[in-house]
């Protein structure tokens, strides 16, 4: 049986990606590349978002500063970005060689040296070509929540480094900034201007004169990922000020109704492409736009907000591709597609680090077969960011609507016999509810109690790794899943923040010392890693765009056949889910080709279809990756 989840029988390999990224952008302005033409359509589309979001006569002053933005920017492209910008595919903005390490800047530290230069000595060293895009979490000054409270959106914080740093990491790899842009720290000039009384600055945030000026009411429907209040009091210039705070009370929340917040957060994002952002991601965006007696969460307004973002990096950095950080309901989540072309480039898969729990746990792929079956990218420049771990958490609120409490409730009660911590939202009841679960996803997968091998557990986590990297959409790996970080429970009791978990701080001589030794778990973990990420990067059936097909084999088996007919290239992976042998039986009618031949490009081991039927034995969690003989 199978589920035909992709309608790509044209798509065949084209140009490969666009490199202009390579060339840095100039360091003065030069005002002649600043008198840029903007069409007609391009600035009416802009405008009429501009008039549902600020109405007309407003918009049209926004409108006006806007494009001066646009223009300051363009001043500080050279010859040769504007050359290779010409040359562009957005169908192949994302290719199977994308690869995405996530990483704060300071994970990796040795005495003595700037955080960033010991990461950028570090990938120097090992000169890995498996890795092309690093995606560095916030490198600003903070003042809490381990970089997404940010002071200054245009410094790198001393801490860590400078932009050489960044320039540095930038000339070898594609970078991913974060636009952190629906808060910012109480101790940002903005919010401080706003203290003090600046009038420039009074509208920057949504403030009352009293808690009961925003009812009780309204406050409970609105959508939270905390338990904290709402509103924070503050005292002012003015008198005291209770202001919007969805994450925390040193997180204060931009009012985008106020068109200079827009402005400035538009001028900020375009400086990071100027300093080598490749990828935005948008943090938490789906909260951006605050309208009481709402969820005030995924609202229309948001989604113009995105699609205009969308517009000013086409026209004047059309490279540069835009993910959105949407912990939502899965089909909420798919809205920030848009229609295809007109709003986020890639979006967070958020559903698949919880399922693919669901299934190792289990011991049974058949609800995330299920699920896979359903992705369809919405069209030929969109994708998914498929991610299993990050610096967060591994959250519930994509799967409200795919599993059944009492199944989240499983994956609860087996995350904390690993070690895992729960972390809790309010909901509009008033009752708190899980959220998501802080654990490594070594230690997710792997029971310190247990008495399996290394290798073993090795191979178990390896095997669940591959569920990311086969599924159509681009591979995305937290740094600590590259060398098995176990729990950090002494960081959770140091700072109390149960996210901490999964934020270990490593010392830079001991890792390399943990990587050249083939025996310690670091280095299993990341040669095979590595490897298996080495093959995928050179098969174009494993393009963003390639068809994607789900199997139904066997319960124990998740099975993907992802495939380019124009080149009648195809690529069966075959990844056994549990800890038992598993025979596989499949037919030449399931995998549409006539090739009889095939070849495990991970195992090197050949395979030949008998009477139309192909018969495999699985060991225990083995990972195949089988392609037909040209």
């Amino acid at each position: 049986m199978e589920a035909n989840t992709t309608n790509c029988e044209v798509f065949k390999m084209g140009r490969r990606r666009y490199e202009g990224y390579k060339f840095p952008h100039s360091k003065t302005p030069d005002k002649q590349k600043a008198d840029i033409n903007i069409p007609s359509c391009v600035e009416k589309r802009i405008l009429n978002k501009l008039i549902l979001l600020y109405g007309e006569r407003s918009a049209k002053k926004t409108l006006y500063e806007l494009l001066n933005i646009c223009k300051a920017y363009c001043a500080y492209k050279t010859d040769d970005m504007i050359r290779v910008e010409k040359t562009f595919d957005p169908k192949n903005r994302f290719t199977e060689e994308d690869v995405i390490l996530i990483t704060y800047g300071d994970l990796i530290y040795e005495e003595g040296e700037p955080p960033l230069t010991t990461l950028s000595t570090f990938f120097g060293k090992r000169k890995e070509t498996t890795i092309n895009t690093i995606h560095i979490l916030p490198f600003f000054p903070y003042s809490s929540d381990r970089g997404f409270s940010v002071i200054d959106f245009k410094t790198v914080d001393p801490k860590l480094g400078s932009w050489e740093n960044i320039e540095d990491l930038e000339s070898r790899y594609k970078l991913m900034f974060d636009g952190v842009i629906n808060h910012v720290s109480s101790q940002s000039e903005w919010f401080q201007e706003f203290l003090l009384g600046n009038p420039y600055f009074e509208n920057f945030f949504i403030s009352y004169n009293s808690m009961d000026d925003l009812p009780a009411y309204e406050r409970g429907i609105i959508f939270r990922p905390r338990t904290s209040d709402i509103l924070t009091k503050f005292e002012t210039a003015k008198g005291d000020r209770y202001v919007w705070t969805t994450f925390s009370e040193d997180q204060i929340d931009l009012n985008y109704k106020e068109p200079q917040v827009l402005l400035n957060v538009i001028e900020a994002l375009l400086f990071y492409v100027r300093k080598g952002a490749d990828i935005i991601r948008l943090d938490a965006v789906t909260y951006l736009w605050a309208n009481p007696g709402t969820t005030c969460a995924n609202l229309e307004q948001t989604h113009v907000i995105v699609r205009l973002l969308n517009d000013v990096l086409e026209l004047v950095a059309p490279h540069v591709a835009i993910l959105t950080e949407s912990n939502i309901p899965h089909n909420d989540n798919l809205t920030y597609f848009g229609a295809g072309s007109d709003e986020a480039h890639m979006i967070y898969n958020f559903a698949l680090p919880p399922l693919t729990l669901y299934a190792f746990y289990k011991q049974d792929a058949t609800q995330l077969s299920e699920w896979a079956a359903t992705l369809d990218n919405v069209s030929d420049t969109t994708t998914f960011f498929n991610f299993l771990d990050s610096h967060d958490g591994i959250g519930f609120m994509s799967v409200k609507d795919i599993l059944p409490k009492e199944e989240i409730d499983f994956i609860i009660q087996n995350a904390t016999e690993r070690g895992g911590l729960i972390s809790y939202k309010l909901d509009k009841d008033g009752v708190n509810s899980p959220y998501e679960i802080n654990i490594t996803w070594f230690s997710a997968l792997n029971r310190d109690d247990g008495s399996e091998s290394v290798d073993f557990q090795v191979k178990r986590f390896i095997a669940s790794r591959a569920v990311a990297l086969v599924i159509q959409g681009v591979p995305g790996i937290y740094i600590h899943s590259f060398f098995g970080t176990k729990n950090d429970k002494d960081a959770v009791i140091k700072t109390e923040s149960n996210r901490e978990i999964n934020r270990a701080i490593i010392n830079y001589e001991s890792l390399l010392n943990e990587l050249n030794d083939p025996d310690t778990l670091t280095s299993k973990i990341s040669r095979k890693l590595y490897d298996l990420i080495a093959i995928r990067t050179r098969q174009p059936a494993f393009h963003p765009n390639a068809c994607q097909h789900i199997l139904y084999i066997s319960p124990r088996i998740f099975a993907v056949l992802r495939m380019i007919p124009a080149d009648d290239d195809r690529i069966l992976s075959l990844i056994n889910i549990s800890d038992k042998i598993e025979n596989a039986v499949i037919s030449l009618k399931m995998l549409k080709t006539d090739k009889k031949e095939w070849r495990d490009i991970i195992s090197k081991r050949k395979f030949k279809f008998e009477n139309e039927n192909l018969e495999i034995k699985l060991e225990p969690y083995d990972v195949l990756w089988l392609k037909g003989k040209q």
